[in-house]
């Protein structure tokens, strides 16, 4: 690995995996504030209580032209004259006057939740042709940008050489920008699955928030992120997308069991393999405002058992303010988000075709006493299956509980699950 970390402090950040909502899945590029303070007030009044607590503006607050999901290539992008990106004022008013980020972090402050932004590596392109200054420097833009190292996706930016001098006060002043905000959640695009080519400036953006004065959470995208640099990533960052953009498809969550079965071993406090955004209640709202996630109940219920038994972070990427009945129990269920920060040591016990479909099982110690176990129908029927005490290493007659439903049971030898195509059950045994 190039380079080495600093400590930045002895306070453990993202103790357990962060939970909150992100801009991404309804408003694409084109979020305004108006959107983030309706979404934090409702967090506030109905999910706070369980632990939901950050609020994240994804890309492109800095492009007054953003209009949906699609980026626009090339475009003007606002800066300062540090070559640091700053806040449309149109779609951010309250930024207005050089203040940046930090009114709507005080308002999401005021609620009693934290305030969080995306960013894309490197610097911006449109300061590179400029040849703006770099702040702690008489170095400029054009002198520490990487120009060979662009996003396959988005043309704002260029990488950043981590052996130019003045790139290591680039980030710092970047850094001190965002604490100046009171940001408190940092994602970084362009950069998880871009190693080991980019793992120097990784390196370089991870010290230099640590070394910002102000706690952050740092959320590595997109993936798939690569095992072999697993604890890289647990160096330098809080969480890690362990897949590319996660959305409403039944192939995608369906491989995320895979993906999950290999990442579950790298799960702990500081550092939590990341199976993306859960894409929920309304959704792509640029697009229509009746647009709704795609998944069915059960499909809902089981990406939401699976990514609380391996502890992936919860981001919700739906307009919190449609969401029904449904939606809201879905992410008030206490019993399994009680699972989802209690659960320890979670993997997989086995995957197996049973009686024409396929079923997946998995379990966790859980940290108060007893343990967990989550049963999955992956397949397309519906169907019933015993679960063996004994494939859970447990010996004796116990009590379970079914955290979805709460009814509770008393098992001998074996546990009786049906469940429906799709579909998942979870149980905390004692």
């Amino acid at each position: 690995m190039q380079g080495c970390f600093h400590n930045g402090g002895k306070k453990m950040i993202a103790k357990t995996p962060p939970m909150g909502w992100n801009s991404w899945d309804c408003y694409g590029a084109a979020v305004t504030e108006d959107i983030v303070r309706q979404n934090a007030e409702f967090m506030a009044k109905h999910l706070k209580q369980y632990g939901w607590e950050y609020i994240v503006v994804d890309i492109q607050w800095y492009e007054p032209k953003a209009v949906t999901h699609v980026y626009n290539p090339f475009t003007e992008l606002c800066m300062d004259a540090y070559s640091r990106l700053i806040p449309d004022e149109n779609r951010f008013p309250s930024s207005a006057g050089g203040k940046g980020f930090a009114p709507l972090a005080e308002y999401v402050h005021g609620l009693g939740l934290k305030f969080g932004i995306h960013i894309m590596r490197g610097i911006p392109r449109q300061a590179v042709h400029q040849n703006t200054g770099i702040l702690g420097t008489d170095k400029t833009a054009r002198e520490i940008a990487k120009t060979a190292s662009i996003c396959r996706w988005n043309t704002d930016m260029y990488g950043v050489d981590p052996e130019k001098e003045g790139a290591e006060a680039y980030y710092n002043s970047i850094f001190e920008l965002y604490a100046a905000w009171g940001v408190d959640f940092i994602k970084c695009d362009d950069i998880c699955r871009e190693l080991p080519h980019e793992e120097a400036e990784l390196v370089m953006l991870s010290n230099a928030l640590k070394g910002c004065g102000r706690d952050m959470v740092l959320s590595l995208s997109p993936g798939p992120a690569l095992l072999e640099k697993a604890e890289l990533y647990k160096q330098s960052s809080n969480m890690w997308r362990i897949t590319d953009d996660f959305w409403d498809q039944w192939e995608l969550l369906y491989a995320m069991f895979e993906r999950a079965e290999k990442w579950c071993t790298h799960s702990g406090p500081g550092h939590w393999p990341d199976a993306d955004m859960l894409p929920i209640g309304p959704i792509n709202q640029v697009w229509s405002k009746e647009n709704r996630t795609k998944f069915i109940k059960e499909e809902q219920i089981t990406m939401l058992t699976l990514w609380s038994i391996f502890r992936s972070p919860l981001m919700l990427g739906g307009e919190m303010t449609g969401f029904d009945a449904f939606t809201l129990a879905l992410v008030t269920n206490e019993a399994v988000l009680a699972m989802h920060q209690m659960a320890r040591h979670a993997h997989q016990v086995w995957r197996r075709v049973i009686g024409g479909s396929e079923y997946i099982l998995w379990t966790a110690v859980c940290a108060e006493g007893g343990q967990y176990a989550a049963v999955f129908n992956v397949g397309d029927h519906n169907g019933t299956i015993e679960i063996q005490l004994r494939d859970l290493e447990i010996e004796h007659a116990s009590t379970a509980m079914e955290l979805w439903s709460g009814e509770e049971s008393t098992i001998d030898s074996s546990l009786t699950v049906s469940l429906n195509a799709h579909g998942a059950k979870a149980y905390q045994i004692r």
